[in-house]
């Protein structure tokens, strides 16, 4: 029912709502995922977002709506999500969309409606967030493959953190056609700590996520409005004026023609918005007060409780509200306010005392009645009426058990803030450890778990801390360990010093013989082998072994097996590594552990890479990839699987193909170590094109400049590799060995082919380039090379191929390189071989070597490389010409480069040619560099002059 002041004709917002509708058309051919609009409040994103469903229902699309309220910000995870799943049970029924997902999906969706049965009893907390999320992509996407489909959020500036992440990860990797995500946020409320702003700044930069902005309405569209809503045309003042103190608000044109035909303008915009609620009964005024108390959205039965009125007598208090358009009925017998402005000027009308009472009594009717509110919804209105009401007695028992239900349903973030709650109000509560069955060191610990499984590093080390200084490790000792090993934990994700020692330390603190004992051995292990103690590590696994095997610790045994397997990569026995990470993998997929199963496969990959099976590499990234998304380890292994997936590209010179793989998983928010990993792979495909600017950023992140302390030898090796890389680029011999010096000093190196033999092999490449300047210095490196080279085994193609160009051999190592599909380093050897050629005086041998170099340079744009051959190849007088443009351009980039020269967008040539802008953004950067030029408009001048479309 909708009052007078609300305009019965839908003005202005034509280029909006066409907006929209573009999108939307995009959406259905798989190139936009989701809209942002913002706007001021009371400037019409709701009746501008309605206006675009209706349009979109009539043809045929499938709208889903989900909103968020105030009460999120306490602990009312998945808010939008929940009534999105509930408006679609009410459709079809649970079982219909049950049968839209995999097998036994739906216990997940169970943590956020009881319709689909009893939760999944995953003990895995840290996946079981990630496989919530992948479970609402999959049902969007199957929902879609029946018709087109439409989420709408709205007022996101009140999600929750988890929803926040919720949306973040579905405009991210929601691909499929026929899905569009539309999200409505108050623009003039993100102040500059607001959470969604950094949320807003990370979708602007997604492809496919649209931004809109709703502006004011201009003095015409204020007019029409006007008109609409009273039915005639009004005079030119009175329009003057109320555009003047509406400022083009939709919702303060309404409150000013509400308050009458005089058109009264109240000091304040509450005041005005106020104007049409203080005309009304005073017990209906009463009433709002008491709705407004419970929310923007309130049930009849509950508020006929609090108000203590019956069902008669509040529909007679109510019924001037909704005829006023203050009040809308909503489904299920429940009262909205027409706009949360409405709601929240009422609100801010009650006194301090009047405040606390309402809370009460709504908390009081819920305990009495849970179904009162929505399913799912009661622990935490609970919590924050009983917080509202200032009882901090049962403010501390409804934070606890609201705290317990979001962590239930994987909404961490949203537990930490009511576990923060119960910490606060711990000593005004005499009896709050028997209240809630645990003492105050335990909610410290639970907090510090819910802020690793949130992510919150910061305050899970403060956590952490709190509770450690409240226990003696002498009276708990295996208590103190498992505090000592998370505080490791988040040291290892901050990429920190000292995980070893914590992890040493809280070995010592467990018996030998217990559950503790081996859970603390399974990260020591493992950080021991990373840093090359890999005999006290392997001594430890066997006793892990052992132990675990006798008490079947099954998962437990598959993660140290993986431990003992990389203990064997690192040492370079690649057969065994194999088949100890396969026995992991049987076990997790025995006993159906997404994190052992997704890690085995990881593990896999990396030694694949090590033994030249690339084509089986890349097979299993992708599978694990999949396997990853379907255990919901997308965000932990998956983003592992993603770095190893790149490395493998990256190998066979597939370098845009990595690229984008890169910026997948760095679009994902890796933890940190994951992070510098896939900085890694990307720094040295920057470096082979000569790309210093983005080198040095990268570099300067990872902290290889500041000599950042490491570690772990892989970490070790890599930063050294990349130092003497960017050295070697700049033209910096010297300074690059320098560094050969430093990373020959570390004490344990790999026989792993891509960390020690690699580094070796470029090893032989600086000393070749200082030998002029720094002959002493570099016979003593390449004294060390070689006793560090003595120590090490020689297993499998890969590492003969960097044995070989260690060695010197580069015609060898060129032919061995060929064989394994690896055409960077192909063309370096060649380079290597040419040279020695040529000092030897057989120019035509150089000048053959140089022919075959170059075109595989070429093709990679690996510019330093090209610049180098080109400069050998016009001394030794075998200088290979220049491709013709029209040789070097495939097919598809003539086609781009025709549409380039007609002025056309990436978008718009993503459109013609049924690819996506990224792919076409790949395809404009490749012709730029085989064309020399820097700008379209260059491309399409050489096009002209080369008659290269002709």
């Amino acid at each position: 029912m909708r009052g007078r002041s609300v305009s019965p004709v839908f003005v202005g917002r034509e280029e909006e709502l066409a907006a929209l509708s573009e999108s939307f058309d995009e959406a259905r051919k798989g190139t936009v995922t989701a809209v942002l609009l913002g706007g001021e409040a009371g400037v019409g994103k709701t009746r501008l977002v309605q206006r675009f469903a209706e349009h979109c229902t009539a043809g045929g699309a499938h709208v889903l709506f989900g909103g968020c309220v105030e009460l999120s910000t306490e602990g009312l995870a998945y808010a939008p999500f929940t009534a999105a799943l509930r408006q679609l049970v009410r459709e079809h029924g649970p079982a219909a969309i049950a049968g839209l997902l995999p097998d036994g999906a739906e216990r997940d969706l169970a943590r956020l409606l009881p319709e689909f049965g009893e939760p999944s009893g995953d003990g895995e907390t840290d996946t079981g967030r990630a496989r919530l999320f992948e479970q609402f992509l999959t049902l969007l996407e199957r929902l879609a493959d029946s018709r087109p489909t439409i989420l709408v959020i709205e007022d996101i500036h009140w999600a929750d953190r988890s929803s926040r992440d919720l949306i973040a990860f579905l405009s991210r990797n929601l691909h499929a056609p026929q899905v569009l995500i539309v999200m409505t946020y108050r623009s003039d409320d993100l102040h500059r700590q607001h959470p969604l702003r950094p949320v807003l700044a990370e979708l602007g930069r997604v492809h496919g996520v649209h931004r809109l902005d709703l502006p004011r309405l201009s003095r015409d569209e204020v007019a029409q409005q006007m008109t609409a809503i009273l039915g005639k045309t009004p005079e030119y003042a009175k329009v003057e004026k109320v555009y003047e103190r509406s400022e083009g608000i939709p919702l303060f044109v309404e409150a000013m023609l509400d308050s009458g035909d005089e058109c009264t303008f109240p000091e304040s915009m509450q005041d005005l918005i106020l104007s049409s609620v203080e005309r009304l009964p005073e017990e209906t005024q009463r009433v709002l007060r008491v709705a407004a108390a419970g929310g923007i959205r309130v049930g009849h039965a509950l508020l006929a409780a609090v108000s203590g009125l019956s069902d008669v007598e509040l529909e007679t208090a109510l019924r001037p509200a909704i005829a006023g358009n203050v009040l809308q009925i909503a489904d299920n017998r429940a009262y909205v306010f027409r706009h949360s402005l409405i709601r929240e000027a009422v609100h801010d009308e009650l006194l301090p005392g009047e405040h606390q009472r309402l809370h009460a009594r709504f908390a009081e009717e819920i305990s009495k009645d849970r179904e009162l509110v929505p399913p799912g919804r009661a622990a935490v209105e609970l919590a924050h009426h009983w917080y509202g009401a200032r009882d901090d007695r049962w403010a501390l028992i409804s934070a606890w058990e609201a705290a317990r239900k979001s962590y239930k349903a994987f909404a961490y973030t949203e537990a930490l803030p009511l576990l923060e709650r119960v910490l606060m109000l711990w000593d005004r509560v005499p009896d709050a450890a028997e209240l809630i069955g645990t003492d105050h060191t335990g909610v410290l610990e639970r907090a510090s778990e819910a802020a690793n499984a949130g992510g919150d590093v910061d305050k899970g080390v403060k956590f952490v801390k709190a509770a450690l200084s409240e226990l003696d490790e002498a009276q708990e000792p295996a208590r103190v360990a498992q505090l000592i090993a998370r505080r490791a934990a988040f040291k290892n994700s901050k990429g920190q010093i000292g995980v070893i020692d914590d992890l040493r330390h809280a070995l010592r603190l467990v018996p030998d013989d217990s559950l503790d004992w081996a859970e603390v051995v399974m990260p020591l292990s493992r950080h021991l082998m990373l840093r090359g103690e890999i005999d006290e590590a392997g001594e430890l696994i066997a006793e892990g072994l052992r132990w675990v095997r006798e008490h079947g610790e099954r998962c437990l045994e598959g993660d140290l097996l993986l431990n003992l397997a990389l203990g064997h990569s690192l040492n370079g026995r690649l057969e065994t590594t194999i088949a100890i990470n396969e026995q992991a993998l049987e076990i997790g997929r025995s006993e159906g552990s997404g994190r052992l199963t997704t890690r085995a496969m990881g593990n896999t990959i990396d030694v694949l890479i090590d033994m030249g099976r690339a084509d089986e590499a890349l097979r299993m990234a992708e599978d694990g990839w999949r396997i990853a998304k379907q255990y919901g380890r997308l965000r932990g292994s998956g983003l592992f699987i993603l770095n190893n997936w790149a490395e493998v590209l990256d190998a066979l010179g597939r370098w845009d193909e990595a690229i984008e793989v890169v910026d997948m998983a760095l679009s994902h928010g890796p933890v940190l170590r994951t992070r510098y990993s896939l900085l890694r792979v990307r720094a040295d495909i920057a470096l082979a094109r000569g790309e210093l600017q983005l080198v040095e950023a990268i570099l300067a992140e990872i902290g290889v400049f500041k000599e950042r302390p490491q570690e772990f030898v892989q970490d070790i090796i890599s930063n050294a590799r990349l130092r003497i890389g960017w050295y070697l680029t700049r033209g910096e011999p010297g300074a690059a060995l320098g560094e050969a010096e430093r990373v020959l000093s570390y004490p344990k190196q790999s026989s792993k082919a891509m960390l020690g033999w690699r580094l070796l092999s470029l090893l032989r490449t600086v000393c070749d380039a200082a030998e002029d300047v720094e002959l002493e210095r570099t016979a003593a490196v390449r004294g060390h090379a070689a006793e560090v080279a003595a120590e090490l085994s020689v297993i499998g193609p890969v590492v003969e191929a960097y044995r070989l160009s260690y060695s010197g051999d580069f015609d060898a190592a060129a032919a061995a390189w060929e064989r394994l599909r690896r055409p960077h380093n192909q063309a370096k050897a060649l380079l290597r071989a040419a040279t020695a050629a040529a000092r030897c005086g057989d120019r035509e041998g150089a000048a053959t070597r140089l022919k075959a170099a170059l075109p595989l340079a070429r093709a990679l744009r690996a510019t330093p490389l090209v610049e180098e051959i080109e400069v050998l190849s016009r001394r030794v007088g075998g200088l290979q010409p220049a491709q013709e443009p029209s040789e070097l351009l495939t097919p598809r980039e003539l086609e781009v480069l025709r549409l380039v020269t007609q002025g056309r967008t990436n978008r718009d040539i993503a459109a013609e040619l049924f690819i996506s802008a990224k792919t076409v953004s790949v395809h404009v950067s490749n012709i730029l560099a085989k064309l020399g030029v820097t700008t379209r408009g260059e491309a399409a001048a050489a096009a002209h002059r080369l008659s290269l479309l002709s």
